[in-house]
């Protein structure tokens, strides 16, 4: 009899996964809450899996070239953020209006919306694109990198920043896509984007037959070819009629009340993130201090930290879009309960892997290099930064529950608080006047991100996001 019922139980959620790969579930707004995180998040953690999975298989074969190859690629990496920032805030501006939209049952506004954020995206791009081609050795020169590492390098960071209208699309696209409920088309374009870059990526390092091996320059090809493909996959959906945005030529136009309202919901979105990014960017200034070795150990590590991260994201990105279109539905209190169960599950993913990253640091730091002074410096950046993951876990669902609201002011605040009056004055302190060195840094890092997510949660208590009006 047991066994009858755990086999039932079985087959309700394999067929609950296959309903949420498949995107057959358009209706987030009624019926079992359980159930909507379910079929939002399943496609939003692979999704995140995909893109974790090639942020590792990336530094993976990068490592093989050596420690100035890394240090490239991190270097590079902490300015692709400020693409990241700049991707991340008009994608979270266009989930949630096109999630209150959707909630509101306005598919033509909701279209309309999607294309207006393209035309954003295409000036920023633009903007990027050309500071990156021309300035790249110089930007490098201003992160730190020693001559070496700017002769090797800056073609590497001349090709990322150059594409990153890829980036930005890709990234926007699938917040078009996730805002309308349509996750599973979002998890399919990341999921061709990425394993194409992992099959390109030995193949374009290393070389093969007659084609050549490119080194470095082949891990920034692989990355832009594959994500490009992803894009035009993405492109196919969003003009094709094929999801539930559906686009025709009377949402074409330029609408400058649109594309205003979004710059100010994607503004406080940036401004988070580009708070974060700041402090990103001087973290890894001041570990370049310490040594390339410290420069490639975090480096190493902040990718395997990344691996385990952007799946809780998938999680988070679910709670912004249930929290969008029901609060368009006009069901306040069915968004807050969402929230806290997709944080609590959150959570219980999270607290896991931190047990094992405390564990196992080092044998998983070895799978990626063998350098003894590097296994050092990103096993104790692992341990320490891991620490806080239970933290994390609320943090980022309740931070993106208040973007998914349209409340990007709140988090932005939070942002600014713990990232630049606490964190950065605390690694400096840490790293320098106690001469702890880089696991200054890392401790500084899981303090500061422990007491942004118990910020977030006193104040999303409050229930303020729930009167933002989009």
């Amino acid at each position: 009899m047991r066994d009858t019922q755990a086999n039932s139980r079985l087959g309700k959620v394999f067929r609950l996964f296959v309903m949420a790969v498949s995107g057959t579930e358009k209706e987030f707004t009624s019926g079992n809450i359980n159930r909507a995180i379910f079929l939002l998040s399943v496609p939003m953690i692979l999704e995140m899996v995909m893109e974790s999975l090639f942020a590792v298989v990336d530094i993976f074969f990068v490592s093989k070239l050596g420690k100035h190859a890394i240090t490239t690629v991190g270097l590079t990496e902490s300015m692709m953020t400020l693409v990241y920032t700049a991707a991340f805030g008009l994608s979270m501006a266009a989930t949630a209006v096109v999630a209150r939209r959707t909630g509101e049952k306005d598919s033509d506004a909701a279209a309309h919306t999607a294309v207006q954020s393209l035309y954003v995206a295409l000036v920023l791009a633009m903007a990027i694109a050309v500071t990156g081609i021309i300035l790249a050795p110089d930007l490098l020169a201003l992160m730190g990198a020693s001559a070496e590492v700017i002769d090797n390098g800056h073609i590497y960071t001349r090709i990322m920043l150059g594409s990153n209208l890829i980036v930005m699309l890709l990234f926007l696209i699938n917040g078009i896509f996730r805002g309308a409920g349509d996750a599973a088309i979002a998890m399919r374009s990341l999921w061709i984007a990425n394993i194409l870059n992992i099959l390109l990526c030995p193949l374009l390092i290393n070389g093969l037959g007659p084609i050549p091996a490119l080194g470095l320059k082949g891990a920034a090809l692989a990355t832009t070819i594959g994500r490009g493909i992803g894009v035009c996959y993405q492109l196919y959906y969003l003009f094709g009629g094929k999801g539930l945005i559906r686009i025709t030529a009377r949402h074409i136009r330029p609408d400058i009340g649109v594309i205003w309202k979004l710059l100010k919901i994607a503004a406080g979105g940036t401004a988070q993130l580009l708070i974060n990014t700041v402090s990103w960017i001087f973290l890894v200034r001041l570990i370049a201090r310490f040594g390339e070795d410290a420069v490639a150990g975090y480096t190493i590590a902040i990718r395997i930290v990344i691996f385990t991260l952007l799946p809780a994201f998938g999680m988070a990105n679910a709670a912004a879009s249930l929290v969008g279109q029901n609060l368009g539905a006009g069901q306040p209190d069915r968004a807050e309960t969402s929230v806290w169960r997709a944080a609590f599950f959150n959570m219980l993913f999270l607290g896991s892997i931190s047990i094992f990253f405390f564990l196992a640091a080092r044998p998983v730091v070895m799978i990626f290099t063998s350098d003894t002074a590097i296994v050092l410096q990103a096993a104790e950046c692992l341990q320490l930064v891991s620490i806080g993951y239970i933290f994390y876990a609320y943090g980022m669902v309740l931070s993106q529950s208040f973007n998914g609201a349209g409340d990007t002011r709140t988090p932005t605040l939070i942002n600014l608080v713990g990232f630049w009056l606490l964190q950065i004055p605390m690694a400096w302190i840490l790293a320098v006047n106690y001469n702890m060195g880089p696991a200054g840094v890392f401790w500084a890092i899981a303090i500061a991100e422990s007491c942004i997510a118990v910020a977030a949660i006193v104040i999303f208590r409050k229930g303020w996001w729930k009167r933002v009006k989009v």
